[in-house]
């Protein structure tokens, strides 16, 4: 196939996937009363983010530095869900978009509350909402290649900042329905963390089989979706086209014989209600087959895919097929294929 990347994996395995949810609870109805003003103001209707986006809720940390903690405890139950033992991890790989600092990386933080070998290789991988695939992606390689024999990927998100500073940015006297528009999709994030541990089949039989995904780059849009702690401001109009466009391209330049459009679950990127729909629609997929959590969490960023995969777990059978993908900021996109 044509495009940056395919890969097929012969080894790797996805051996664990966990969730630390953040404890408490926003839902839009209180969001809405924040902006009250601004909404009457600007002569907009309460209920926005549930019509437009079905976000009816999303969870926050008490502290903005307890997505790391909460990371941490993610990799760690992972492992014990694996039955991995810390001394055999060779890569820790943090995912998150969310950081402290610019210096040091996430990683060592999590390594060192985690309580890995100094012979475990850690760093971050950041690419927007697709890190964790990313991560995915990177460690089936190494155990492929025989580097390692154990990787952890992790993803805390703190959404709390950001939430913080764009209700006072949409509070400004000039702000006006269109700048209104450009902000309301950092109404919809939402904290948690989530970690998988990825080893080998043949170690681990019971293991679910990571078989081959697909990346593909629309870098001439990397200005559609851009923020930090003080605010994002997105083009969603466009975002939602240009990402579906890139979606489609590399969705249809995928071997018919891969099968992609039977399989058993699609394990998205939640990003919204009608992001969902319009993949749904494009790529011809049964919605009942897109389990969905931005209801309730709203958008974790990287950690949404995994934490939704670890929700829809226990309504899996053994054969079934997954397809993780999802939409990066910048844009990329990224398919993932695991056997249950």
């Amino acid at each position: 196939m044509s495009g940056n990347a395919s890969f097929e994996y012969t080894r790797a395995a996805l051996l664990s996937v966990t969730e630390v949810e953040a404890p408490h609870e926003l839902t839009s109805d209180e969001l809405d009363g924040q902006l009250k003003e601004v909404l009457r103001r600007l002569k907009l209707p309460k209920g926005l983010l549930q019509r437009v986006a079905g976000v009816h809720a999303r969870r926050n940390w008490d502290h903005s530095t307890d997505f790391q903690d909460a990371a941490a405890r993610a990799g760690t139950a992972a492992l014990e869900a694996a039955g991995v033992a810390p001394e055999k991890v060779g890569l820790l790989i943090n995912t998150s978009v969310t950081r402290a600092t610019l210096e040091p990386s996430v990683a060592v933080r999590i390594h060192d509350v985690m309580g890995l070998p100094t012979s475990a290789t850690n760093f971050d991988i950041t690419n927007a909402c697709l890190g964790f695939v990313n991560g995915l992606m990177l460690a089936s390689s190494l155990i492929d290649a025989g580097q390692i024999d154990y990787a952890v990927i992790v993803a805390g998100e703190d959404a709390t900042k950001v939430q913080a500073a764009t209700v006072q940015n949409l509070h400004a006297p000039s702000t006006n329905r269109s700048n209104f528009m450009e902000q309301f999709a950092s109404l919809t994030l939402g904290c948690g963390a989530a970690a998988a541990v990825v080893g080998n089949i043949e170690d681990h039989p019971e293991g679910h089989r990571i078989v081959r995904g697909v990346t593909r780059a629309g870098t001439d849009h990397h200005d559609l979706c851009v923020g930090d702690h003080r605010g994002m401001y997105t083009d969603s109009t466009a975002l939602l086209e240009d990402g579906l466009e890139l979606v489609m391209d590399a969705w249809n330049d995928v071997p018919a014989d891969w099968g992609w459009d039977t399989v058993d679950r699609y394990i998205t990127h939640q990003v919204s209600q009608l992001h969902t729909n319009a993949i749904a629609d494009s790529a011809g997929l049964d919605l009942a087959k897109i389990p969905v959590t931005f209801p309730v969490l709203g958008n974790v960023g990287p950690a949404s895919l995994p934490i939704t995969l670890y929700r829809e777990q226990h309504a899996l059978s053994s054969g079934d097929r997954l397809l993780c993908l999802g939409v990066g900021s910048g844009l990329n996109t990224a398919m993932l294929e695991i056997h249950w």
